[in-house]
């Protein structure tokens, strides 16, 4: 549209609005020049200051009376101390994670608290592994024990009494060491007749029943079986025993109460899994016959015990050597090996590491036997570690670390 056929009032106000623009521009051109002066007035100053926002109305009470709308703002509410929790705010989990850092006793007392504490106390997950050596009159608490799920249970050389177990369920103990402990018959029937998931058991020095074998008979995941110094129990029981525990590495069955068709059981029903037996103390019952049977069987035997066995002499060597992974041999008071036997011992036994010879070597005659054979290391120890959860060489001295199977317990009882 041409600009002459504009009407003069639009024209005249866009020429106003273009040149107030203008204007405006070149004032805040020149105040940002003065500013920037040092010498700037102090009314300047104010003038072109931002302006300051108005504070909103508050009023207490109710604000919008008298049809007046008003935005107020309410004082913040104090936030409440922290330092007035108390336990029982916690939560279960983390009371038990407390509760576990405490020793047996502590962990008694603070049952006493209260139903909720007694409840926590004796949750499941901190009976895991219990050890309760030599704890007298121990029928009560053992029972208790039970009750709680215990997996790990060592109470070697207590006393327990005669034992009314109430618990009809399978237990979950899958490691328990009653070696050398006083309890009845009746009551570790008992206890063993629950048993469905053990692997590591030690019951030396106890009198057994063939109630009791048969029970070990249904733990298929047994490994390692201590028995030595046992009575009580028929051949057959222990033959069915071995046979149903065919996973067994390590068993101890030394110093039994045995006769021939006790160690005839051991020798034709034993796993071939075995890696480490111990069969000593069987005088005139282990022949080189049965020896030869337990090689046929166990081809892979690291560690093997004969000691105290009379009837074996020299000859059994050959049928030994085809044992390729023996790495540890006990011959002690095998009265019928002579010494000069023992120094071919180097060349028939080449991967041998250890030998035991107490009672075979005079001690003035050890030092010419080790330059015989000295890859191997004679008479070094003088107990059996097989299958035994705390091994006799740790008994004395600061070894004692009351550990069962190389692991301690958790809770543990203190005279």
């Amino acid at each position: 549209m041409p600009l002459q056929d504009l009407p003069c009032l639009n024209l005249q106000g866009s020429t106003l609005s273009q040149t107030k623009r203008i204007n405006k521009r070149r004032s805040r051109g020149c105040v940002g020049e003065a500013l920037d002066t040092e010498c700037t007035p102090t009314e300047l100053i104010h003038q072109w200051s931002p302006s300051l926002k108005h504070q909103r109305l508050t009023s207490k009470g109710k604000e919008n009376d008298c049809n007046q709308f008003v935005l107020a703002r309410r004082s913040r509410r104090k936030k409440e101390s922290t330092a007035d929790i108390s336990w029982d705010d916690l939560p279960d989990e983390l009371l038990l994670r407390i509760l576990s850092c405490l020793p047996l006793q502590d962990l008694l007392r603070m049952s006493l608290v209260c139903k909720r504490w007694h409840c926590l106390a004796f949750d499941e997950s901190l009976w895991h592994s219990v050890d309760l050596e030599q704890l007298t009159h121990m029928g009560p608490a053992l029972q208790q024990v039970l009750k709680t799920g215990v997996r790990r249970l060592r109470c070697p050389r207590s006393f327990v009494e005669e034992l009314h177990f109430t618990i009809t369920g399978q237990l979950q103990i899958v490691q328990l060491d009653l070696s050398s402990s006083i309890i009845p018959t009746s009551a570790l029937e008992s206890i063993i007749c629950h048993c469905r998931l053990l692997e590591y058991l030690s019951l030396e020095g106890l009198q057994l029943s063939d109630m009791i074998i048969n029970s070990l008979s249904k733990n298929p995941n047994l490994l390692q079986l201590n028995l030595s110094g046992c009575s009580g129990f028929s051949a057959p029981a222990l033959a069915d025993m071995l046979q149903s525990c065919s996973r067994i590495e390590q068993l101890n069955i030394s110093w039994c109460d045995f006769k021939n068709n006790h160690v005839k059981s051991v020798v034709d029903n034993v796993s071939s899994s075995v890696t480490h037996l111990n069969l000593s103390g069987y005088r005139e019952s282990l022949t080189l016959d049965d020896v030869k049977v337990l090689v046929s069987r166990c081809p892979h035997i690291q560690t093997l015990d004969l000691s105290d066995s009379t009837l074996l002499m020299a000859d059994s060597f050959s049928v030994l050597k085809q044992l390729k992974c023996l790495l540890h041999l006990s011959l002690s008071r095998c009265y019928h090996i002579h010494l000069a036997a023992l120094t071919d011992m180097g060349k028939m036994f080449p991967v041998l590491s250890q030998l035991d010879v107490f009672g075979l070597v005079h001690d003035s005659h050890l030092p010419s036997l080790k330059k015989e054979i000295p890859h191997v290391c004679i008479n070094s120890r003088p107990f059996s570690s097989i299958a035994r959860p705390t091994p006799a060489s740790r008994l004395v001295g600061p070894f004692n670390s009351r550990t069962m199977w190389n692991t301690k317990c958790q809770l543990r009882f203190k005279l």
